[in-house]
């Protein structure tokens, strides 16, 4: 593990090493669409773009693939329950984050790691588009396939005898979405997670699968209102389903994204199956993301 920290560490210093020396903005809003890219004939089986403003919605992964070359440097902000009430100003006082490296390889392959506070978690990805759609008689779907893993670094009860592989959790995801309009998205991700060892849970289950549900719904050229759910066959005891609603605003360069959410986590493993606050009891968190992504290939 000491080594496995040593060696994130170096990646996250040599890129922002690169970046500070290299660092070219990247303008997302050059990128967007035309308003009819997604369903004009005349363009024949060109791929359709920007299914989605960013490769996570909320918290989960989109079928969106970062261009090889580009570093998409983010930070992922939950606040404590609005049920907190005005002494904590409503959740505000308190919160918890994840930091992000994530790196387009090629055209279709990226790769990503970062760091959450709960838990004091690490976590990478991979990540790679099989089909992407196009317009005209194309391809009718975006498939992208994810694989992921975490790792919980907090200091646990010495009694419990915890090995390394008690501390890792795995996920693997199919990302089917499509885009119907220029305007329009939606996307399904049947998910598998496997635990190796039920650390502070309960319920008996180690493998887990759920469903994901995310809608996107451009208002103007630049903001849309965004929908994640996941829906799970088996839960552990006291948890419940994920439920974000949010915005994405799309300034070039960055992409703000706020959002209300049940969940705490933001990887894979514990957002979909870790989420202990409920809507129906005010257990809601205002959170926001920010990607901002780095051009550090060199220039053709």
């Amino acid at each position: 593990m000491i080594i496995f920290a040593k060696r994130l560490l170096a990646i996250v210093c040599l890129s922002l090493t690169i970046v500070t020396a290299r660092a070219q903005q990247v303008d997302l809003f050059k990128l967007q669409d035309s308003t009819n890219a997604a369903d004009n004939k005349t363009l024949g089986n060109e791929p359709v773009i920007n299914t989605f403003y960013s490769t996570r919605l909320v918290n989960s992964h989109t079928v969106e693939i970062l261009g090889p070359g580009s570093m998409d440097f983010r930070i992922n902000h939950r606040f404590s329950p609005l049920n907190m009430g005005l002494y904590d100003m409503f959740g505000l006082d308190y919160a918890s984050m994840r930091m992000g490296f994530d790196f387009g390889l090629s055209k279709n392959l990226m790769v990503g790691i970062g760091r959450s506070t709960i838990y004091k978690e690490l976590d990478g990805f991979v990540k790679y588009r099989v089909m992407h759609q196009s317009a005209g008689t194309g391809a009718p779907l975006s498939i992208t396939l994810l694989g992921a893993m975490a790792y919980r670094s907090i200091d646990m009860d010495p009694t419990l005898k915890v090995t390394g592989s008690d501390r890792t959790y795995y996920t693997a995801q199919v990302l089917i979405a499509r885009k119907f309009n220029a305007n329009t998205s939606l996307q399904v991700s049947p998910t598998y997670t496997r635990y190796n060892r039920l650390i502070y849970l309960t319920g008996g289950a180690k493998d887990l699968f759920s469903v994901g549900f995310l809608a996107r719904q451009k208002i103007s050229k630049r903001v849309s209102i965004n929908l994640e759910y996941f829906a799970s066959t088996k839960s552990f005891n006291g948890t419940h389903d994920p439920l974000s609603v949010g915005v994405d605003i799309n300034t070039g360069g960055h992409v703000f994204q706020l959002h209300f959410t049940n969940a705490t986590g933001m990887n894979e493993h514990s957002f979909i199956h870790e989420t202990t606050g409920s809507w129906g009891k005010g257990d809601i968190r205002w959170g926001f993301n920010i990607s901002r992504i780095f051009h550090i290939g060199r220039k053709k």
